[in-house]
């Protein structure tokens, strides 16, 4: 660990990657003199006289087929960063429904990973069980897309509309529901609101099946016959619903390209950010 400046990282975890880093390195008996510098780093919180909006972000993971998109979550963090809210990342402490290989997308037999574990690599390490989540905290909580969001916090991906949530997400949103807390949801995620709120109204973009801008549009008719209300958006409309706080945006429903998506993210924080700091 020579020349990185080792011991000013004091947190045992820093600790333990640099380690697991050094015994690599080791190992591979590399000749190489330059040095890799790996570790956690937490998000940076805002002083109190700048925050403006304290936001649980909710991940399901990390990568698009079996967690949180990473487009879609890293967007969300930059938003509400530049938005200057106080960020905490959420995941729950459990199993992923499975494990696919990004490459081919097929599925991985035999291996396991965990929801909070792969989350982390999305928060640099900065990331807490979602038991720990409680809505009195926060201001506002965002939820990005992602399979994961349709497999790990909920099982609409096997189910549609006979889908159930993770109990914990469930009781989650609820919860910040029942305390008037603004909720925002990205691409999939809105099932999990036209769920467990009945008669939400949101928007996961087009309604017409079979379109290649939208090739997932089957999602507003389940989202309905479970009780919502379904709103038409283009890929950077924002659907709000006043009264229950809902703010849903289409994000990689539409295939669009990673600045589309961006927008899309853009366009439903600045609403939640509106929203949850009225009043302030």
């Amino acid at each position: 660990a020579a020349g990185i400046g080792f011991e000013q990282y004091a947190q045992p975890q820093v600790r333990q990657v640099f380690a697991a880093a050094a015994r690599t390195l080791s190992q591979q008996q590399s000749s190489s003199s330059s040095s890799v510098l790996l570790g956690r780093r937490s998000f940076s919180k805002t002083s109190a006289d700048t925050m403006s909006a304290r936001v649980a972000l909710l991940l399901a993971g990390s990568g698009v087929y079996d967690g949180t998109e990473l487009t879609e979550g890293v967007s969300c963090l930059v938003h509400l960063s530049r938005s200057g809210a106080d960020v905490k990342m959420f995941a729950p402490d459990k199993p992923q429904m499975h494990v696919i290989n990004h490459t081919n997308g097929e599925e991985m037999k035999g291996e396991e990973r965990n929801v909070l574990v792969e989350s982390a690599r999305i928060a640099r390490g900065d990331v807490t069980s979602l038991d720990e989540c409680r809505a009195d905290d926060f201001d506002a909580i965002v939820v990005p897309g992602g399979f994961g969001a349709a497999k790990n916090l909920c099982d609409y991906a096997v189910k549609g509309a006979d889908m159930t949530v993770d109990p914990l997400v469930e009781k989650t949103i609820q919860d910040f529901s029942a305390k008037n807390k603004v909720i925002g949801l990205s691409c999939i995620a809105p099932v999990i609101a036209a769920r467990v709120l009945p008669g939400v109204k949101l928007t996961v973009g087009g309604e017409e099946e079979g379109s290649e801008q939208w090739p997932y549009a089957g999602t507003a008719g389940a989202c309905v016959a479970m009780g919502a209300t379904h709103e038409t958006k283009e890929y950077d409309g924002v659907c709000v619903d006043e009264e229950m706080k809902v703010v849903t945006a289409p994000a990689y429903m539409y295939a669009g390209k990673p600045h589309e998506i961006d927008d899309s993210l853009k366009a439903m924080i600045d609403t939640v950010m509106k929203l949850a700091t009225e009043g302030k």
